[in-house]
């Protein structure tokens, strides 16, 4: 990733696409790995050549490293087609990696996986990414759910990107699913994001409404040579012109997809309470506790404490996001996502997330691998232990 000569012009802010406001897409990472000891393997390449055999909505590519792949939705209009769309392309992994031996497996990270022994995928842009952040790249062998919500317009997307970042610590919270690397438990629910973190262009987006600002900004970036397109910002929520959309990227793959598809209509649930109430302004004085409570999220989960960004508030983050579903609930259900938010209410009532099935899993059976085997069960849509 060489910077580019001086009279070289910087690329261009794509255009801001139409979508259908609310419409959502759905990706997730997802695990690969053997059924004799639950490892990591490294058979992308077959599973995507298996895949490309059958016809499916949406899309199944690779990732960063070969034990690694990556499965989305085509564009849905509720958390019910999310649903529908991933159980037909969880279906389809599953046969396929039966051919193969091996298993898909979610969370956001591997329990046990050595990263060094991980091999980066075949692809121009993953051994450029390999070249420029060095072991950092086989680090990256973690797995993330990314939402994408339409907005109806370039300002609209910054509107909401900005609201969204209050959540940040909810969505961390109620998709926890990693609190194991390389065989420890790390005392975070989400350790996932500790390695997105390490990327120098992680955090949070810049404060701006006006999509003339936000190009102002691009353009600054890009002639430095540093950025080159909108992936190369790891934000944690950052605008998909392309798309129309904005991508929130904290999530960790769930060990469901219909907690993947929960955590959809969420999203979908809270764009529809901005849209129609406007219930706040976002300032750029929000941020002021924005590292604090994600933080908090990634570290504690459903117990952590959350600060109100506007009055300066502690509260038990559970508090806040049962507060923040009986809020946005009426939306919920005109847009068939109530069940969906009743599911996350009682999660967060109850303090049970992925990671804590994790540990209890793990306590029970006092192996990993045996954890990991049942949360590979718990993928295919089996009950988990009895």
């Amino acid at each position: 990733m060489s910077v580019p000569p001086a009279d070289a012009a910087p690329p261009a802010l794509e255009p801001f696409q139409q979508s259908k406001a609310l419409s959502l897409g759905v990706e997730l990472e997802l695990q690969l790995v053997n059924t004799h000891d639950y490892d990591l393997a490294p058979y992308s390449d077959e599973m995507l050549r298996l895949m490309s055999k059958i016809p499916l909505p949406g899309s199944v590519v690779p990732e960063m490293t070969s034990s690694m792949i990556e499965i989305s939705t085509g564009i849905c209009h509720s958390s019910a087609e999310v649903l529908g769309q991933l159980s037909q392309i969880r279906d389809a992994l599953v046969r396929c990696a039966d051919k193969l031996n091996i298993a898909c497996v979610g969370g956001g990270t591997h329990p046990f996986q050595m990263w060094h022994d991980q091999r980066i995928y075949d692809k121009p842009r993953f051994r450029q990414l390999s070249e420029l952040y060095g072991y950092l790249s086989k680090q990256f062998t973690i797995f993330g759910q990314h939402v994408h919500i339409g907005c109806p317009s370039p300002d609209d997307a910054l509107l909401m990107l900005h609201r969204m970042s209050r959540y940040i610590p909810h969505f961390i919270a109620l998709s926890a699913s990693s609190p194991y690397v390389q065989g420890h438990d790390t005392q975070f629910d989400s350790a996932r994001l500790n390695s997105v973190f390490a990327f120098p262009m992680s955090g949070r987006a810049p404060f701006t409404l006006s999509w003339d600002k936000f190009g102002e900004f691009f353009a600054k970036t890009t002639r430095t040579g540093v950025v080159k397109s909108m992936k190369d910002f790891y934000w944690d929520i950052r605008p998909k012109p392309e798309f129309g959309t904005i991508e929130i990227r904290v999530f960790d793959t769930p060990l469901t997809i219909e907690r993947a598809a929960a955590l959809a209509g969420f999203v979908q649930s809270l764009g529809a309470w901005f849209l129609e109430e406007q219930p706040f302004v976002p300032q750029e004085d929000d941020y002021m506790v924005y590292t604090y409570n994600r933080f908090q999220a990634c570290r504690f989960g459903l117990e952590a404490v959350y600060v109100e960004p506007a009055t300066g508030e502690h509260l038990p983050l559970r508090e806040h996001i049962v507060r923040t579903c009986n809020q946005i609930e009426p939306h919920a259900r005109r847009l068939g996502a109530a069940a969906a938010i009743d599911m996350l209410r009682q999660c967060a009532d109850h303090g049970s997330n992925d990671a804590r099935w994790l540990r209890e899993t793990h306590a029970h059976e006092r192996l990993l691998a045996e954890m990991v085997r049942q949360a590979a069960e718990r993928f295919r849509g089996r009950p988990a232990r009895a």
